[in-house]
């Protein structure tokens, strides 16, 4: 029997037309694929969280093709990652989203280097988390620092887990504090 039980999906896009100035030559779209899925170690210890991981790597996959499909593989510029655990889980079990979302989000972009930012939290049912967002390429792009709200209402219940990713297919709006930018990438190292 698999581990996974995904209790529903939901797929929400955020398009920022200005942030207070003038409206942008082009929008910025920001999207979040999320999946409900039953935690199959609440209320207990496992020690071994491996194979969950190990089959979670499916779902990520799920969920980053969707992801990229509305933005456009070649249009995702920045990209983080989310867990969310019901009451009745750990820590721990978010953390499995690591390598299961991170990976497949970066297989299906083609391997881009810089790591993908994650938040996770052990929450009540309704609760929101900001996830961290950065350049795909280079994580210290300034201009890709931003967050994405994600969550579900009715979820995560308490022996559920809300694993999501996010991407945004450029960076923030009216971005003006310097540092290094997109075009200046040039080590390849995933930082710089």
């Amino acid at each position: 029997m698999s581990l996974i039980q995904v209790r529903k999906r939901q797929l929400m896009v955020e398009t920022v037309f200005h942030e207070g100035g003038p409206p942008a030559a082009v929008p910025l779209r920001m999207a979040a694929a999320l999946a409900v899925v039953r935690n199959p170690y609440a209320g207990r210890y496992e020690p071994d969280l491996l194979p969950f991981m190990a089959e979670l790597r499916s779902l990520g996959r799920e969920l980053a093709e969707e992801l990229v499909q509305v933005l456009g593989r070649d249009h995702v510029q920045a990209y983080g990652k989310a867990a969310i655990v019901g009451v009745n889980g750990e820590l721990e079990h978010a953390a499995v989203w690591h390598e299961a979302g991170g990976w497949a989000l970066r297989a299906v972009l083609g391997e881009p280097k810089a790591i993908v930012p994650a938040a996770k939290a052990v929450a009540s049912t309704g609760y929101r988390l900001m996830v961290p967002l950065h350049h795909i390429h280079a994580a210290y792009v300034r201009s890709h620092f931003n967050a994405m709200e994600v969550g579900i209402q009715d979820g995560p219940r308490p022996d559920e887990i809300v694993f999501g990713l996010v991407a945004a297919d450029g960076g923030r709006i009216h971005a003006r504090l310097g540092g290094l930018t997109a075009q200046q990438i040039s080590v390849h190292d995933g930082q710089r």
